[in-house]
């Protein structure tokens, strides 16, 4: 071979292997422009709790500066977000239960209400579909807010509506703990509903908030699925068949998802993620004893456990595969994105730890041929159409007695 044929041969090896980096920058320049021209609406971001953390003082908590955490004015611009359900997280321990549940309830809106009215050039609160398309016609990330966990309503639907005027549109019906009518993921009370649960999204659809399925058990999935007249939603979760972690959807119930019209938000928690879920927690099942998910001493032994075997991380392209296995079963108008950023990073799937993160994800989705059409409804149009269902379905049934 002569040098001028070596030189050739070389030059066509640089090239084929340079391709995939040039295609991999191009694609998230393109995921960029895509999501400036249709935003993401995120389904949970826990913003409001980090701050009640670090002293819940939100005049001195500059979203434009340094702050702890994953989630700044900057980054949110950055990662194309237009829209953001706060979370207003509450805890289900019986601790909180004793300072009054409705108490630190309201003291959580009151600090995602304050985020919004501190940077009104930036958050824009919005109560309906409509006043969503508007704030981001705007340029402007509309704010909705999201209970997480029913025992914010002490068993009131009085508390219920109170909460719905404050600006609250979704409820996840349990945290991480039963409620007194309605079972936590690994966990089984009441077998599901009780009828007084099923009163609870009965109300929730007369009022046009969206029913949030995250966190609960299979059981109230299916329950609350018999009862909604309108879409609910999964506010950060993902796929039980690909992950086996139970605040994963089980196939079953994603199939269910094309009748309903609801959503499954996936997140970027690295262990709702991870393909190597299954194993690790067979190994920490193994060592930890008989105590069971929800009992005492089970979160100071996983807390050990995972600090001595962290849980295997996650890749962007896992993500992704959640999102296209939701896609295959619920149809790709039954998907959207719902982070859960909760100020840990080191909790979250590595490159998408934080709020300027989600064009990473996208460009990955691009590199599999994923159109802009369905892209958009991936970012804002699924979530958009629930909400909108959501608000006709009240409409019709305004005149029902609460």
């Amino acid at each position: 071979m002569n040098i001028a044929t070596w030189l050739q041969l070389a030059s066509c090896t640089l090239v084929l292997s340079a391709a995939p980096l040039l295609r991999a920058d191009d694609a998230l320049e393109r995921a960029r422009a895509l999501l400036e021209a249709h935003p993401i609406i995120d389904g949970h971001n826990d913003l409001p709790w980090v701050i009640r953390e670090h002293g819940g003082d939100v005049a001195g908590w500059d979203l434009f500066g340094d702050v702890p955490g994953d989630t700044d004015i900057p980054r949110l611009r950055a990662g194309g977000v237009g829209g953001q359900f706060w979370s207003v997280f509450i805890p289900g321990t019986a601790a909180m239960g004793e300072e009054g549940y409705a108490k630190t309830q309201l003291e959580q809106l009151a600090i995602a209400r304050g985020i919004v009215a501190k940077y009104p050039e930036v958050f824009a609160y919005t109560g309906t579909a409509d006043e969503v398309e508007a704030a981001m016609a705007e340029g402007r990330i509309a704010s909705l807010y999201g209970i997480e966990g029913g025992q914010a309503i002490e068993n009131s639907l009085g508390a219920l509506r109170a909460y719905y005027d404050l600006g609250v549109r979704y409820m996840t019906l349990t945290h991480s703990q039963s409620v007194d009518w309605a079972d936590a993921a690994g966990q089984d009370e009441h077998g599901g509903l009780t009828d007084f649960g099923r009163e609870v999204v009965r109300e929730m659809n007369r009022l046009g908030m969206l029913v949030d399925l995250s966190h609960v058990s299979p059981a109230v999935m299916n329950a609350a699925l018999d009862v909604s007249e309108a879409p609910v939603i999964f506010s950060h979760s993902n796929a039980y068949a690909l992950t086996p972690h139970r605040r994963n959807v089980p196939d079953a119930v994603l199939e269910r998802l094309r009748l309903n019209g609801g959503v499954v938000m996936v997140s970027f928690v690295n262990s709702f993620n991870t393909p190597g879920f299954a194993e690790w927690e067979a190994r920490f099942k193994a060592v930890r004893g008989a105590v069971e998910w929800g009992e005492p001493g089970y979160d100071e032994a996983l807390e050990a456990y995972t600090e001595a075997h962290p849980v295997p991380d996650a890749t962007i392209a896992d993500v992704a595969e959640h999102i296209e296995h939701i896609a295959t079963l619920a149809g790709r108008s039954h998907v959207g994105i719902g982070a859960d950023l909760f100020g840990e990073p080191e909790w979250m799937v590595p490159g998408l730890a934080a709020a300027d993160d989600y064009p990473k994800l996208f460009a990955e989705l691009l590199r599999r041929g994923w159109t802009e059409e369905q892209l958009a409804a991936l970012a804002n149009g699924n979530i958009l159409r629930a909400l909108r269902t959501a608000e006709e379905v009240a409409s019709r049934l305004a005149s029902a007695v609460p």
